[in-house]
């Protein structure tokens, strides 16, 4: 089945210091037909005022991925590890067996706009992980560029469940595949930019789910940003 998620359907979350949209069930917002998809479980757009942000608490058994598109966050956790992460970054905490962490906006002018990602793993357990890396240049990124993967070595950051992440940068005019195979599950993120597929307009914010169906190419009206889940139609949430 291929489903949109349109951008203004999503939960909203607003306090002071916090402005979020969440794809999926989260916190406040609970939708029974929107629990997660496969591996995918929370994905968040998150604007944080200068100064605020998350502090310490606790998770385990999730991978966990941050992606600063504007902005820069602190990152601290029970691992010892301090970081920053700036726009153009992407950090993957693996919580295993349990770690507590803060992230909070690293400016005191400056907000943070953060994705925000929870992937389930495959197994329960294990000791817990923190990496970071650079996103490629937007120039090298024209076509899916796998940002993290399950499988060692294939990618900058290792998850821990059978799934994918790339990223696309488009230029208005390009057309973009969406790869389907059998047993498995894509989620595309629209981050930025406007496309069409099978002649339905996708928006910054909106989200593309699909099964094991052929679908058409994405065909972008302007230059574009986009993220690709490709995951295992075994894992996580049906």
């Amino acid at each position: 089945m291929v489903l949109i998620h349109e951008n203004m359907s999503r939960g909203r979350t607003q306090s002071g210091w916090l402005d979020a949209w969440h794809t999926f069930s989260f916190g406040g917002f609970r939708d029974p037909t929107r629990m997660g998809y496969a591996a995918l479980r929370v994905l968040n757009e998150d604007r944080v005022v200068p100064g605020a942000g998350f502090s310490e608490h606790g998770h385990s058994d999730m991978d966990i991925l941050t992606l600063v598109l504007s902005g820069r966050l602190r990152h601290t956790d029970t691992l010892g590890n301090e970081a920053e992460i700036a726009a153009g970054e992407l950090q993957l905490m693996s919580a295993g067996s349990g770690i507590r962490h803060a992230e909070m906006n690293a400016s005191d002018s400056e907000q943070a706009h953060v994705l925000q990602i929870w992937l389930i793993p495959d197994t329960a357990g294990g000791a817990p992980t923190y990496q970071q890396v650079d996103l490629p240049a937007a120039e090298a990124t024209r076509d899916w560029t796998l940002l993290a993967s399950g499988k060692e070595g294939e990618a900058p950051l290792k998850l821990l469940s059978d799934t994918s992440v790339s990223i696309a940068t488009p230029l208005a005019g390009d057309a973009t595949a969406l790869p389907v195979a059998g047993g498995r599950r894509l989620f595309l993120h629209m981050v930025e930019g406007i496309a069409t597929v099978e002649g339905e307009r996708l928006v910054a914010g909106d989200g593309l789910q699909v099964g094991e169906e052929e679908i058409g190419d994405l065909l972008w009206q302007t230059d574009g940003r986009a993220l690709l889940f490709d995951m295992s139609a075994r894992g996580g949430a049906a």
